[in-house]
């Protein structure tokens, strides 16, 4: 018997539907997250990461309208934690976050060799480079490091494992509950079970992940 024993027709048909209906739209998103490893700045990079510290128990939406704006108005760049966390509408740990976002851009936007672009490019595969984010990246965990290197084009293949994704697993019956936390051997078990789902209903793991996101939430973000 394999993971999918206990899973139901319906599930499985709404997001096979979905896939179906949305796949275009899926697309053209993950052409606009490809484009920013080819062709983004540091800059842009470093925003990338920026809303992924961010959006641990916050709404998505919320963190990227933060990001956005402190982009616009150039405090993400220039701002110090006090500054950056006045504009961190929506976020919690506003206080801690902004200390992350600081470190951070002291250590990926002094120089173009120390980017976070450029040490992720030598790396030869998304793996090796979440762990590397997971060691050396303050407030990032795994699934904030598979969110950012989708975000960034530069691996698709992850699981991000955050409370949506995480409940459509168990309604598919691939987990039994959903996890208060996750250790790395957690993670990674889970991530394995919804590869393998993804080989069985034949839709690639970029494009799961957004299905189920729009299945909760309607919207297709990053």
């Amino acid at each position: 018997m394999g993971y999918f024993s206990t899973i139901g027709d319906d599930p499985i048909q709404e997001i096979k539907g979905i896939y179906n209906h949305k796949r275009e739209q899926i697309a053209l998103r993950l052409n606009e997250f490809k484009e920013i490893w080819k062709a983004g700045t540091k800059e842009k990079v470093f925003a990338e990461l920026v809303f992924c510290i961010l959006t641990p128990t916050a709404r998505g939406k919320y963190c990227s309208i933060a990001v956005e704006n402190m982009v616009r108005t150039g405090v993400l760049f220039t701002g110090d934690s006090s500054e950056i966390a006045r504009e961190l509408n929506g976020a919690r740990f506003i206080y801690k976050k902004s200390a992350y976002i600081v470190e951070a851009r002291e250590k990926f936007l002094r120089d173009s060799t120390a980017s976070l672009k450029s040490i992720i490019s030598l790396m030869d595969d998304g793996h090796k480079a979440r762990e590397w984010m997971v060691q050396n990246v303050k407030g990032i965990g795994y699934k904030e490091a598979s969110h950012f290197l989708r975000n960034i084009g530069f691996e698709q293949n992850l699981a991000i494992l955050d409370r949506h994704i995480l409940k459509n697993l168990r309604s598919l019956g691939l987990i039994e509950e959903i996890p208060v936390s996750l250790s790395k051997r957690r993670y990674f078990d889970i991530e394995k079970r919804m590869k393998e789902f993804s080989k069985t209903v034949e839709i690639p793991m970029s494009y799961l992940d957004l299905v189920m996101w729009y299945k909760e939430t309607g919207e297709i973000l990053k």
